[in-house]
């Protein structure tokens, strides 16, 4: 009785473990209304640049944000991948190279998807070429 007992606690410690590891998948409630801060870009702390680039998300998955120029489009989000084809986006060039670079890498991940993974406050977007870490900033209306 006592083996059975151990082998039925160790079970169900091994199948809690096994569940917690799992990635849970992001809704479109997780991102509404919430402001994000771009913190690195491939592994690398964004230094060097007067503005913060940010990623907004409000009703119905409306994206918005800046990086050199500002956008804004429909979103979608399915099984953990963000797209958003077609932006909206002024057409600015800015003084800082590394942020005119960042819109065509952020407009290239929506148009092709990102994944999208979300944990304590950090929003991370990842394609095979790029993964964006985004901080929480805040809640929007």
């Amino acid at each position: 009785m006592k083996k059975l007992a151990s082998l039925m606690l160790a079970t169900m410690v091994l199948t809690g473990c096994a569940q917690s590891s799992d990635k849970q998948a992001v809704t479109a409630q997780d991102l509404q209304h919430h402001r994000y801060l771009l913190q690195s870009v491939d592994g690398k702390p964004l230094t060097g640049i007067k503005r913060v680039p940010e990623l907004s998300f409000g009703e119905n998955m409306h994206v918005y944000g800046a990086m050199c120029n500002r956008f804004m489009g429909q979103a979608t989000l399915a099984d953990n991948t963000l797209s958003a084809k077609g932006l909206g986006m002024t057409m600015m060039m800015c003084v800082e190279p590394q942020l005119n670079q960042l819109d065509h890498m952020l407009n290239d991940m929506l148009t092709s998807g990102a994944q999208v993974e979300l944990a304590k406050q950090q929003l991370t977007l990842k394609t095979s070429q790029h993964t964006l870490v985004y901080k929480l900033a805040d809640l929007v209306n």
